[in-house]
């Protein structure tokens, strides 16, 4: 275990106080915390052994369960906290700070790596940004700690359609998306404002279906949705929980309908979030028994909540067209399809500069150079992440940046900061050719390709 920081059975402890002042049961802000520390330090040497001295009796295999759950927040806030902050919680920063420190914690697991260190710098700022704390202060001492003092800022009200319609527009590509969003929202205000003003008015579903591969900001937009629906006064809270088919369907039948009726619960008066949704009645064989009584509780309780509850689910075009077909209770409440373009290279470099603002560095030019490079090596095929392969490439560079400090004694600020090009890649720096033994050109070029 590496020196340092918290250790993450103190971070948790701290966390479940912060959790029991917002009257968030222990059990869930547990979980939650181990899932993102799993998630965060799975790629070190003996991190499933120090992760289950912070839970005991827990196996190998507990830890990689966890983990699976906790990927999703290694970029985005955690469900307990997008639910805070979607009630105004006064604790909501505090709550961030203490998943920071979770963050942090995470990399005294094992032996962790440089991609441990990225991983949690980058999950850390994404709490902090959320709710509307100070992203991570840079110090003066490069150890491989993701979190730091995050100062809370004044409780802001409640932001209105236009701000984050504005959000939404500020979002990097996406263009059909605004478009079709936009829309929507325009339909739904008239729709509120007719039935307000004691008018006939269709009953418009408001559940969506988004469509893309991974990474293109299906759950972004999605989070946005849910606040642009409460402003709207359309929903009572706005949260947003995203589930996939593990957390909707149990190991037995009969289990699978209570399972699904908690977690839609849990959405009450916000939005549910279903990635990868087509899983539920996708197979060989078409849907099993499992993801056929998931679906059916699906469509219940979406008809006993249809006045405070909206679902969207998503996945790739062609099995959610599929999914979508498999029960008429879903095509008759699934009307509006989403779709979610690929990046282009520059959509790309904008998005990982980005996402290096937010958690406080700074890429130089010839290091942006270097992505490009990068993304024009890199097959655009149905596995190709988007917006994940830019933060996977920044988490990776951030490591790669502490390594590179790991002898400097007092570096500066820029040098804290700074992502260089050499921080892109794990090759070797090339060596400065001595006199009489310069380098072919071609040679270079095709070190840097490789």
């Amino acid at each position: 275990m590496s020196e340092g920081g918290k250790s993450l059975q103190q971070a948790v402890t701290d966390l479940l106080a912060v959790a029991a002042r917002a009257g968030v049961p222990e059990d869930k802000a547990r979980a939650e915390a181990l899932s993102l520390a799993a998630a965060l330090a799975e790629s070190a040497t003996g991190a499933p052994a120090d992760w289950a001295k912070a839970t005991p009796g827990a196996t190998t295999q507990d830890f990689f369960d966890a983990a699976v759950r906790g990927r999703r927040w290694r970029g985005a806030p955690t469900a307990t906290l997008v639910e805070l902050i979607a009630e105004g919680s006064v604790e909501k920063v505090a709550y961030a700070q203490a998943l920071a420190e979770v963050a942090s914690a995470a990399c005294t697991l094992g032996e962790p790596t440089m991609r441990v260190v990225g991983n949690a710098s980058v999950a850390a700022a994404a709490q902090l940004q959320a709710a509307g704390a100070q992203p991570l202060q840079v110090t003066a001492e490069p150890q491989p700690k993701a979190a730091v003092e995050a100062v809370p800022v004044e409780e802001l009200p409640a932001k209105t359609v236009d701000e984050l319609l504005a959000e939404l527009d500020e979002l990097t590509g996406l263009t059909s998306v605004k478009r079709e969003v936009h829309r929507q929202v325009a339909v739904l205000r008239v729709e509120k404002l007719r039935t307000e003003a004691g008018l006939k008015s269709p009953t418009i579903t408001r559940h969506l279906v988004f469509v893309g591969n991974p990474g293109t900001g299906k759950t972004t937009v999605a989070r946005l949705v849910s606040g642009i629906y409460k402003a709207l006064g359309l929903l009572s809270k706005g949260q947003l929980i995203e589930v996939d088919r593990s957390e909707l369907v149990a190991g037995y039948l009969g289990q699978t309908a209570t399972k699904t009726a908690d977690v839609v619960a849990s959405a009450a008066g916000g939005v549910l979030f279903i990635d990868e949704a087509y899983s539920l009645t996708a197979g060989e064989f078409g849907a099993d028994q499992y993801g056929r009584e998931a679906v059916d509780t699906l469509v219940k309780e979406m008809e006993d909540r249809r006045d405070d509850l909206v679902v969207i689910v998503a996945g790739y075009p062609e099995p959610m067209a599929e999914f979508i077909a498999a029960n008429p209770g879903l095509a008759s409440r699934f009307r509006t399809t989403i779709g979610f373009d690929d990046y282009s290279d520059d959509e790309l470099a904008e998005i990982l500069t980005g996402l290096a603002e937010g958690a406080d560095y700074e890429l130089v030019p010839d290091a942006l150079a270097k992505f490009r490079e990068i993304l024009a090596a890199t097959p655009r095929g149905r596995s190709f992440g988007n917006g994940r392969f830019a933060r996977n490439v920044l988490e990776a560079a951030i490591g790669r940046h502490a390594w590179r400090l790991r002898d400097v004694t007092a570096p500066t600020r820029d040098e804290l900061r700074q992502i260089l090009a050499e921080d892109l890649t794990d090759e070797p720096e090339q060596p400065e050719p001595s006199a009489g033994t310069a380098e072919k050109p071609e040679q270079v070029e095709q070190g840097e390709e490789a």
